[in-house]
């Protein structure tokens, strides 16, 4: 049993399946364009470098512990929470956290990106890295309505920075969501700022009573990676652990493209109205 969102489910019960890997295909660029169509994500295990994923989280960690969030008689690397402790939200470009930064930016990611559009990409400056505490979760939503001001051809990149049990809540994603046509035409035309709305529910059972599909998750190591885009409606699994679940989001398109500017450029002005 797992808990989804306000739920409890069974994994590999009626309402929770293992998400798919992609790995087979990885090096196929035309069968993982065809699977992102079809499944609406893509899972690869061990994109990046495992190194350089450990080097990021050594360097969240530190800043963490200079903040006074974690708890000093435990290792550093394994991230256990402070008493008092809640989630932090670490958005932003990040520019003080350069292992980071060479995880997201560098020249593998971008190469995959130019390769599977292509065209030549671009990502976002702004990053969203956060340190998930006991406890927390994220309701179910869709990324367009917090990024839809640009073109409407923006991936996620989701990557945990260290392994994540399903009881430190990783991702879930609602499997066939992205063509959920009644749901992308109502609450998939929203705008974040300009509506006042945010995650369409914390029950992830009243959409698949609504419209269908299945909810489909997986245990994470450091170095894989889950890529969606705007119109896939996900959600995390609640922590239950003492330890802080570090995951940072990343968002690639096409460089020709219209790009929302709250998140772009060298100060990116983020959710305004």
């Amino acid at each position: 049993m797992v808990k989804v969102g306000s739920r409890e489910l069974e994994m590999h019960g009626p309402h929770l399946t293992e998400l798919r890997s992609s790995n087979d295909i990885m090096h196929d660029v035309e069968a993982l364009r065809a699977r992102l169509e079809a499944d609406g994500y893509l899972l690869l295990r061990g994109f990046h470098d495992p190194g350089e994923v450990a080097l990021a989280r050594t360097s969240i960690l530190e800043k963490m512990r200079g903040m006074g969030k974690l708890d000093r008689d435990t290792e550093l690397e394994e991230g256990y929470m402070a008493d008092g402790s809640k989630t932090i939200f670490m958005g932003g470009t990040n520019e003080d956290l350069p292992a980071l930064l060479n995880v997201l930016n560098g020249d593998h990611v971008m190469r995959f990106w130019d390769t599977l559009l292509g065209e030549r990409s671009l990502t976002y400056h702004y990053k969203w890295l956060r340190a998930v505490g006991k406890g927390d979760f994220t309701g179910a939503h869709y990324d367009i309505i917090y990024m839809g001001r640009g073109t409407q051809n923006v991936y996620t990149v989701w990557s945990p920075l260290g392994d994540i049990p399903y009881e430190m809540g990783g991702l879930a994603i609602c499997l066939g969501s992205h063509r959920f046509d009644q749901l992308k035409a109502t609450y998939g035309t929203k705008d974040s700022d300009r509506d006042g709305i945010g995650h369409y529910t914390n029950d992830p059972l009243l959409i698949t009573e609504k419209f269908g599909g299945k909810w489909a998750t997986a245990e994470f190591e450091a170095g894989d990676v889950l890529i969606f885009g705007m119109f896939l409606l996900h959600c995390s699994l609640e922590n239950t652990t003492n330890q802080y679940r570090l995951s940072v989001d990343a968002r690639y398109q096409s460089a020709s493209e219209a790009v929302d500017e709250r998140w772009s450029g060298k100060k990116p002005r983020g959710h305004y109205k």
